[in-house]
């Protein structure tokens, strides 16, 4: 495949996106590893409960990163170069808010969400525990999504990738200490994640504080500029709600089925979530270049740019199918599987391995859409992929956790059906900004 001009934009946006985003789901396939050397399967268990749970929280806030990058890309583009830092800004204060409202309401709550589950009272006397430490790192986590929301929008994906790099070997470092170490269990592994969130987020303030400076920004919460920045992100929120009740009907199904099962299946789960950052790459370089067309009215670039990240997006896939086959020997050894949830962890990464093509579509088109501000069209379609998925799931359940991942087969495919019809339209190419 010939490179072109558009080809060397997209890498320049998209490698130092790959970078960080895998760092991301890095976090708690460290945390896995850790705890699985050190602690055993019921420990690893209960990870796979409470990460589910805090993933579901981030996630639902994704917002503050993606409305953040579409928004200051639309406005860089335009040329409103005050007015991208402004909703930068107000971004971070949402983030902050957020994240304090988060432990306030989650933290009591916290064994009642975990007994949802259906975990064993091992597993969720200490799944409580991680969640409950975890928490008090809900700002900084969340800071860290609308900091980096600011800078993809200004079209720098390179610092955030040094960001992501550092606080990766500083959790690593953290956990191994706490837990094999220091002997602290799986409260060591939650306190080393928020310790190195919190100081990934204070990396980000300062970022966007200098850079609010040289623009004479004010750094002040702007109470409407807040709020703007909240009702933009609604339909982004509705979009992760179905994406959150998707992962989450499938990890209770995976838990009700048994506790080799559910650590095969939070395993195989963070390496599709490594796999899923991994083409996201090129979807965060869809919403950086599609905000940033758009805002300067270029209907032409945008489907140019679309059309190749597309291509790009189904050779990466192809090429993770291979490695994932390549090396699906070698993955129950990381984390010290035993022998039942090693036979469970070699079924499941068939599936794993074989949807990534039509993921890597899928994740180009949702970043190119959520780049155009289609967010109404893809709260909509969340919606419908969802109610697709649902008989399927409930139908797996009886059959195993590789059924289970063939029903999140057959959710990629309906989303793959809603985003190509949209992407084939025009209603989304919205200039101007």
């Amino acid at each position: 495949m010939p490179i072109t001009t558009q080809d060397r934009e997209i890498l320049r946006l998209a490698v130092p996106a790959f970078g960080a985003l895998v760092a991301e789901p890095l976090f708690l396939l460290t945390d896995y590893a850790i705890v699985g050397h050190g602690l055993g399967t019921t420990a690893v268990g209960a990870l796979g409960v409470a990460g589910a749970v805090l993933a579901t929280l981030v996630n639902l806030c994704v917002f503050l990163a993606y409305g953040t990058t579409a928004s200051v890309a639309r406005q860089t583009g335009a040329g409103n170069h005050d007015r991208a830092m402004r909703s930068g800004v107000d971004g971070i204060w949402l983030a902050l808010a957020i994240g304090a409202a988060l432990i306030a309401v989650c933290w009591p709550l916290a064994p009642v969400v975990v007994d949802l589950f259906g975990a064993s009272p091992d597993q969720a006397a200490q799944a409580v525990t991680y969640l409950r430490i975890s928490l008090l790192g809900a700002p900084g986590m969340l800071v860290v999504l609308a900091g980096t929301g600011v800078l993809r929008g200004l079209q720098d994906t390179a610092t955030p990738l040094l960001v992501a790099v550092g606080s990766f070997a500083l959790n690593a470092a953290l956990n191994a200490w706490f837990v094999l170490g220091l002997g602290w269990g799986i409260a060591g592994s939650a306190w080393g994640t928020v310790l190195a969130q919190t100081l990934g987020a204070a990396v980000y303030v300062g970022v966007v504080v200098r850079a609010a400076a040289r623009l004479r920004t004010p750094l002040r919460p702007d109470p409407a500029g807040v709020k703007q920045a909240g009702t933009a992100g609604f339909a982004l929120l509705i979009r992760t709600v179905c994406l959150r009740i998707v992962l989450l009907v499938a990890i209770t199904i995976a838990t009700r089925m048994g506790q080799a099962e559910l650590a095969a299946y939070a395993i195989a789960t963070q390496i599709w979530t490594m796999l899923a950052f991994t083409l996201d790459a090129i979807a965060i370089a869809g919403q950086a270049i599609t905000g940033r067309a758009l805002g300067a009215g270029d209907t032409v670039a945008t489907r140019v740019a679309t059309r190749r990240m597309v291509v790009w997006g189904v050779w990466s896939g192809a090429v993770l199918t291979l490695v994932v086959l390549a090396v699906r020997p070698l993955l129950p050894g990381l984390f010290d599987a035993d022998p039942q949830v090693t036979e469970q962890l070699l079924a499941v990464l068939w599936p794993v391995a074989l949807f990534q093509p039509i993921c890597g579509v899928v994740f180009v088109l949702d970043g190119v859409l959520i780049g155009a501000g289609d967010q109404r069209y893809l709260a909509w379609a969340g919606v419908w992929t969802t109610l697709a998925y649902l008989p399927a799931a409930f139908l797996a359940a009886d059959h195993g956790i590789v059924a289970l991942w063939c029903a999140l087969g057959v959710w990629m495919i309906a989303r793959l059906i809603t985003l190509g019809r949209r992407a084939t339209g025009t209603a989304w190419l919205v200039t101007g900004a």
